[in-house]
């Protein structure tokens, strides 16, 4: 998989995280806060080898 650097939260430093990746695959990489909140993750009945993560609304814009 070739990751391609799209944003980076620019209210974030000194390390631009979350962060938003393009795949070569046709799909995103979202680097963010990981989800740990027991209730919220009960709620997601994440199936196994899958995670969750968290990112700001302001991040949404660079989506395209």
């Amino acid at each position: 998989m070739k990751l391609t650097l799209v944003a980076g939260d620019p209210e974030s430093h000194p390390t631009n995280s979350p962060t938003l990746y393009k795949t070569d695959r046709g799909s995103w990489v979202v680097q963010g806060w990981g989800v740990d909140d027991p209730d919220a993750l009960a709620a997601l009945n994440l199936p196994a080898g899958e995670t969750a993560v968290e990112i700001p609304d302001r991040m949404i814009q660079f989506f395209k």
